[in-house]
Protein backbone atom coordinates (compact mmCIF):
# COMPACT_ATOMS: atom_id res chain seq x y z
CA UNK A 1 0.00 0.00 0.00
CA UNK A 2 1.72 3.53 -0.95
CA UNK A 3 2.52 5.73 2.33
CA UNK A 4 -0.21 8.63 2.95
CA UNK A 5 2.53 10.80 4.57
CA UNK A 6 5.05 13.12 3.12
CA UNK A 7 7.87 13.71 5.73
CA UNK A 8 9.22 17.35 4.83
CA UNK A 9 13.01 18.61 6.28
CA UNK A 10 13.80 22.31 5.25
CA UNK A 11 17.16 23.30 4.30
CA UNK A 12 17.24 26.63 6.10
CA UNK A 13 16.56 24.25 9.71
CA UNK A 14 19.47 22.14 11.07
CA UNK A 15 20.41 18.59 10.13
CA UNK A 16 21.17 17.70 14.01
CA UNK A 17 17.69 16.69 14.74
CA UNK A 18 16.75 13.32 14.12
CA UNK A 19 13.58 13.81 12.88
CA UNK A 20 12.22 15.45 9.88
CA UNK A 21 10.45 18.85 10.80
CA UNK A 22 7.29 18.49 9.23
CA UNK A 23 4.61 15.87 7.51
CA UNK A 24 1.85 16.04 5.27
CA UNK A 25 -0.73 13.38 4.17
CA UNK A 26 -3.54 14.20 1.10
CA UNK A 27 -7.05 15.29 1.72
CA UNK A 28 -8.47 11.79 1.25
CA UNK A 29 -6.26 10.11 4.20
CA UNK A 30 -8.10 8.80 7.14
CA UNK A 31 -6.39 10.03 10.46
CA UNK A 32 -5.80 8.06 13.09
CA UNK A 33 -5.21 9.50 16.45
CA UNK A 34 -3.96 7.19 19.51
CA UNK A 35 -4.24 7.92 23.27
CA UNK A 36 -0.52 7.94 24.52
CA UNK A 37 0.79 4.35 24.66
CA UNK A 38 1.43 3.47 28.02
CA UNK A 39 4.19 0.63 29.24
CA UNK A 40 1.47 -1.50 30.49
CA UNK A 41 1.35 -5.19 30.65
CA UNK A 42 -1.81 -7.01 29.24
CA UNK A 43 -2.92 -7.58 33.08
CA UNK A 44 -2.63 -3.65 33.67
CA UNK A 45 0.74 -3.82 35.56
CA UNK A 46 3.54 -1.19 34.59
CA UNK A 47 6.48 -2.79 32.65
CA UNK A 48 10.31 -2.07 33.22
CA UNK A 49 9.99 -0.45 36.41
CA UNK A 50 12.35 2.31 36.51
CA UNK A 51 13.94 1.74 33.34
CA UNK A 52 13.32 4.65 30.75
CA UNK A 53 14.16 2.99 27.78
CA UNK A 54 12.28 -0.30 28.76
CA UNK A 55 9.16 1.74 29.30
CA UNK A 56 9.97 2.84 25.84
CA UNK A 57 10.13 -0.02 23.92
CA UNK A 58 6.89 -1.67 25.36
CA UNK A 59 5.17 1.62 24.80
CA UNK A 60 6.06 1.54 21.18
CA UNK A 61 5.20 -2.46 21.59
CA UNK A 62 1.36 -1.42 22.79
CA UNK A 63 1.47 1.53 20.22
CA UNK A 64 2.28 -0.82 17.48
CA UNK A 65 -0.66 -3.02 18.67
CA UNK A 66 -3.37 -0.14 18.62
CA UNK A 67 -1.96 1.07 15.17
CA UNK A 68 -2.33 -2.78 13.83
CA UNK A 69 -6.10 -2.50 15.23
CA UNK A 70 -6.64 0.51 13.46
CA UNK A 71 -5.02 -0.61 9.80
CA UNK A 72 -2.11 1.22 10.32
CA UNK A 73 1.54 0.41 10.87
CA UNK A 74 4.88 2.39 12.71
CA UNK A 75 5.22 3.56 8.96
CA UNK A 76 1.90 5.18 8.60
CA UNK A 77 2.75 7.77 11.93
CA UNK A 78 3.02 10.96 11.08
CA UNK A 79 4.07 12.60 14.30
CA UNK A 80 4.77 11.92 18.10
CA UNK A 81 5.04 13.29 21.00
CA UNK A 82 7.40 11.41 23.66
CA UNK A 83 7.19 12.53 27.44
CA UNK A 84 9.50 11.09 29.49
CA UNK A 85 8.88 11.64 34.13
CA UNK A 86 12.24 13.22 34.44
CA UNK A 87 14.14 16.29 34.65
CA UNK A 88 17.57 14.55 33.47
CA UNK A 89 18.26 14.83 29.89
CA UNK A 90 20.15 11.53 29.68
CA UNK A 91 16.94 9.75 31.12
CA UNK A 92 14.90 11.57 28.02
CA UNK A 93 17.58 10.56 25.62
CA UNK A 94 17.47 6.82 26.78
CA UNK A 95 13.62 6.88 25.76
CA UNK A 96 13.88 8.89 22.74
CA UNK A 97 16.79 6.20 21.86
CA UNK A 98 14.51 3.42 21.52
CA UNK A 99 11.53 5.99 20.05
CA UNK A 100 13.86 7.17 17.11
CA UNK A 101 15.11 3.33 16.65
CA UNK A 102 11.93 1.22 16.56
CA UNK A 103 10.95 3.72 13.24
CA UNK A 104 14.00 3.87 11.81
CA UNK A 105 13.88 5.47 8.43
CA UNK A 106 10.63 6.73 8.91
CA UNK A 107 11.83 9.52 10.96
CA UNK A 108 8.38 11.69 11.52
CA UNK A 109 8.36 14.34 13.09
CA UNK A 110 8.93 14.36 16.83
CA UNK A 111 8.08 16.51 20.29
CA UNK A 112 10.73 15.32 23.29
CA UNK A 113 9.20 16.38 26.58
CA UNK A 114 10.28 16.21 30.21
CA UNK A 115 7.42 16.31 32.34
CA UNK A 116 7.17 15.52 35.98
CA UNK A 117 4.87 12.71 36.40
CA UNK A 118 2.51 10.55 34.33
CA UNK A 119 -0.45 8.99 35.03
CA UNK A 120 0.12 5.02 36.29
CA UNK A 121 1.96 4.19 39.46
CA UNK A 122 5.67 3.35 38.45
CA UNK A 123 4.90 5.14 34.96
CA UNK A 124 8.11 6.77 32.99
CA UNK A 125 7.27 7.32 29.37
CA UNK A 126 4.18 7.36 27.38
CA UNK A 127 4.47 7.99 23.45
CA UNK A 128 1.36 9.92 21.93
CA UNK A 129 1.15 9.52 17.81
CA UNK A 130 -1.14 10.27 15.24
CA UNK A 131 -1.24 8.41 11.92
CA UNK A 132 -2.07 8.37 7.98
CA UNK A 133 -3.78 6.05 5.91
CA UNK A 134 -5.17 5.72 2.40
CA UNK A 135 -7.66 3.53 2.29
CA UNK A 136 -8.23 1.57 -1.17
Amino acid sequence: MPSAITLIRAASLSDVAQYAYAATAPAETRLIFLAGACPLNEDGSTAAIGNYAGQAAKAIENMQAALTASGASLQDVISTRVLVASTRREDLVAAWEVVRDSFGDHDVPSTLLGVTVLGYADQLVEIEAVAAVLDS
